[in-house]
């Protein structure tokens, strides 16, 4: 655990548990260190660990200053002062120690003659009981302290440390050594005297933070679940370092590298430059930045703390992370690949959420606007991009290629086709539309503030409409709407000009309905320009009017729709979407229908049959790298927007719209409660069920059922489509943290009196919705309800 007792002053408690039947005796060792620069670009620049006079470790650095380490030796192993744990049951095995030694790969591991002290010199000396190992002179830039206790069966022992910066006052001195010349002290330093007070002191306010966020939450283990997700998105933060000129280049200590790298792997990258603290995906198996998963991490950090996450959203739109070009960088391995354009979805959420919290301060703040306009900038040049670069023959029908759904498809859609050709994508596309949309409603917000932003709107709003006739219509063969299975398909164009369904009935299928906007009958009476214009091209394009949902027809509340998706269309979507025989699961949406699981699709391709089944849990196939698999399980990222866009969906069509679900049930709901459904079936992934189980710990029994273990929850990158159990990286808190704003309640009102306010109207009382479905949704106003809805 860590507290700060101010910015430079950092408390590091460490508790040992000994849950076994056995006294056992355990090593320890809190590492201070220096990044490794000095082996890449020689620059003769001091940075040096040594032990002071008062047994702490002190560091120095010529940039950040001087530091130190204080351990806390009262006794070899303090009791709390609190009382909470105490030392009974545990001794020190061996007087405790300072290891110094180099943070430099020992060259032994490839079989080089070596002198001197690497960095596994620890290991050396523990294990192996190689003494020579560490550094004598007590200095170096790799450090540890190392305790030795022996814990007594179920046990308890604290370890604590302080790191305090330059200006700290040191503690007097009082030196003993140990056999092997480490230096200790045998009393506490007054470092400690207000350690436990402190830790206190920080619990407390970190409990009252949460009880402020989590006071609609009235399940203490939906509360539970909702603050460790937070804390995982907190700890998932890291410095990240990627210079391209230098790594084609090469280090100017190291042999130069193949001459091929200054034309291969990220290559016109040339500008990208980083050296920022980013929200990772995952800290220990995806320790590297990815466009669209950032974009979905910063809806939950938006929650606890809105200016991080407006900050990474500037950040990847800055010159030294966009490419000249205006494409966003995917991941460092591919920086060229493409994501989902979610990031102007992202921005548009971001903005709301923390105008919302702005408003509980002062009612008429009208939200972060510079911040708003300075995103839509930089991502308008990424929709030329996108424009430009993946509409193959210029007829608004997106080919895009990956999109971050992995081996989704029936090939690989990073690589040439086998067939050659292309594939016009049923998801490309439809985020295309859903990009317009996002595009168009932060214009219209910026059009209420500066009247030239209605001109910008309307375009993307024509866009969307050009984009929404390819995907739909049929008469020159470039739709993408089956009209036999009543879904959407990718489609194979091969060099000849022969069209091919890709009849594998997937999530592809149902991004389609993502892209949906709701206007209200206030915005469009304060953009008088953009009304008029809709209206004249509506009508000046029938042919276009036609494919898109009945935008004539007003909704609840008067409101306009604008929707890839009529409202056949759309049941005929939600009909296999909340059908539990394929894409609903008891945890929420599968990645692919499980019909496939009995009727795999088949391909054959130059004599080679390809295959598309399902497979609930873990890939069976090697494409990227085999660990990971959109061919069945649960990914959170995707429920998410569907969620969001069926509350949309509700904000249009009111009460009076009605479906079954789950398919077969003869239960009829509304959209809203179907979304609900949805929510609710997500968050069972992490809430205790009637037999005390996490379904996502339901893979280990001990991490399931032991209580020691069963309270620390794992966010995994994704989940098995029938059992829920977590599979693929286990901390991917980043995308997988949306669950935190699932939990959060739903008050009714709220999203349509913020949505008005911010148009200049009256807030009108509707039944219910949120801010949650992107500050658009709510139910018709002639009906009412009481209390909340919450998204468990």
């Amino acid at each position: 655990e860590y507290a700060k007792a101010s910015p430079e002053d950092i408390l590091i408690r460490i508790t040992i548990h000994n849950r076994g039947p056995e006294e056992a005796t355990l090593h320890v060792l809190p590492h201070l260190w220096f990044r490794n620069v000095w082996s890449w670009k020689p620059d003769g620049k001091m940075r040096r660990l040594h032990a002071g006079d008062d047994g702490s470790i002190i560091a120095q650095h010529h940039r950040l200053g001087g530091y130190r380490l204080h351990c806390d030796w009262r006794d070899e192993f303090h009791e709390s002062q609190t009382g909470r744990l105490g030392t009974r049951g545990a001794r020190p095995s061996s007087a405790a120690e300072l290891l110094f030694t180099e943070n430099d790969t020992n060259p032994s591991l490839f079989g080089e003659p070596c002198a001197g002290f690497f960095k596994d010199a620890f290991h050396e000396y523990i294990v192996r009981g190689n003494r020579a190992a560490v550094n004598p002179a007590q200095t170096g830039t790799k450090a540890a302290v190392h305790y030795s206790v022996t814990v007594s069966a179920h046990s308890a022992h604290e370890i604590r440390l302080r790191l305090v910066g330059h200006g700290v006052p040191t503690a007097p001195p009082g030196v003993a050594e140990t056999e092997s010349g480490a230096v200790r002290t045998p009393r506490p330093t007054r470092h400690f005297e207000d350690f436990d007070s402190i830790f206190s002191q920080r619990i407390t306010e970190a409990d009252a933070f949460y009880a402020e966020v989590q006071k609609d939450i009235a399940d203490a283990d939906a509360r539970l679940v909702q603050r460790q997700a937070f804390a995982g998105m907190i700890w998932s933060k890291q410095f990240f370092q990627y210079d391209i000129p230098e790594w084609l280049k090469g280090d100017a200590a190291q042999p130069p590298p193949p001459p091929e790298r200054k034309h291969g792997r990220n290559s016109d990258w040339s500008h990208l430059n980083n050296a920022d603290v980013i929200s990772m995906p995952d800290k220990w198996e995806y320790p590297w930045y990815a466009a669209w998963d950032l974009a979905f991490h910063c809806i939950p950090f938006a929650q606890i703390d809105a200016e991080f996450a407006k900050s990474q959203l500037v950040l990847l739109t800055r010159e030294w992370y966009m490419h000249p070009n205006g494409q966003l960088p995917a991941y460092e391995w591919a920086l060229g690949d493409v994501n989902p354009p979610v990031h102007a979805w992202a921005t548009w959420r971001v903005f709301q959420i923390d105008r919302k919290q702005r408003r509980a301060k002062i009612p008429e703040d009208a939200g972060d606007l510079p911040f708003l306009e300075r995103v839509f900038h930089k991502l308008m040049l990424n929709f030329t991009w996108w424009v430009n670069r993946k509409d193959a023959q210029g007829r608004n029908i997106f080919q895009g290629g990956f999109l971050g759904l992995d081996n989704i498809g029936v090939f690989d859609r990073s690589a040439p086709l086998p067939t050659g050709g292309h594939i016009n994508q049923a998801d490309g596309t439809s985020w295309m539309a859903m990009y317009c949309l996002n595009l168009m409603r932060i214009a219209l917000e910026l059009a209420l503030h500066n009247k030239v932003y209605e001109d910008i709107a309307t375009k993307f709003f024509e866009h969307f409409l050009s984009i929404a006739a390819a995907i739909n219509d049929a008469e020159d063969g470039m739709g993408l709407w089956d009209e036999h299975d009543k879904f959407y398909y990718d489609e194979l164009r091969t060099p000849g000009g022969r069209e091919i369904p890709l009849r594998v009935r997937s999530m592809v299928g149902l991004i389609p309905l993502f892209a949906v906007e709701v206007l209200e009958p206030e915005l469009l009476a304060r953009l008088p320009d953009f009304h008029a214009r809709m209206k004249w091209f509506l009508n000046y394009r029938p042919d276009l009017a036609k494919l898109v949902s009945r935008w004539e027809e007003k909704g609840a509340g008067e409101r306009t729709l604008l929707s890839l998706l009529r409202g056949h269309r759309m049941k005929c979507l939600l009909r296999r979407l909340l059908d539990e025989s394929e894409f609903l699961s008891e945890f929420g949406v599968r990645a692919l229908s499980k019909v496939h699981e009995r009727e795999p699709y088949r391909l054959t391709v130059h004599g080679t049959e390809l295959e598309v089944r399902y497979w609930p849990g873990e890939s069976l196939s090697g494409l990227f790298g085999g660990n990971s698999n959109w061919r069945g399980p649960i990914w959170m990222p995707v429920n998410f927007l569907l969620i969001e866009s069926l509350q949309r969906f509700h904000h249009y069509y009111g009460n009076d719209f009605k479906i079954e679900c789950p398919v077969g049930s003869g239960q009829l709901v509304t959209i809203d409660e179907a979304a609900n459904e949805i929510a609710r079936r997500l968050s069972r992934l992490f809430l205790k069920n009637q037999q005390g189980v996490r379904p996502v710990l339901n893979y280990h029994p001990k991490l399931a059922t032991d209580p020691h273990f069963q309270d620390y929850i794992f966010f995994h990158e994704y989940f098995h489509g029938d059992t829920g159990r977590g599979v693929g990286a286990p901390h991917q808190t980043g995308w997988t943290g949306l669950i935190a704003k699932l939990l959060q309640p739903r008050a009714p009102t709220e999203c349509v009196e913020e949505h008005r306010a911010s148009i200049g109207g009256t807030a009108i009382p509707h039944s219910t919705k949120s801010e949650t479905s992107a500050g658009t949704t709510a139910t018709q106003k002639r009906v009412r309800r009481k209390g909340k809805i919450t998204g468990r």
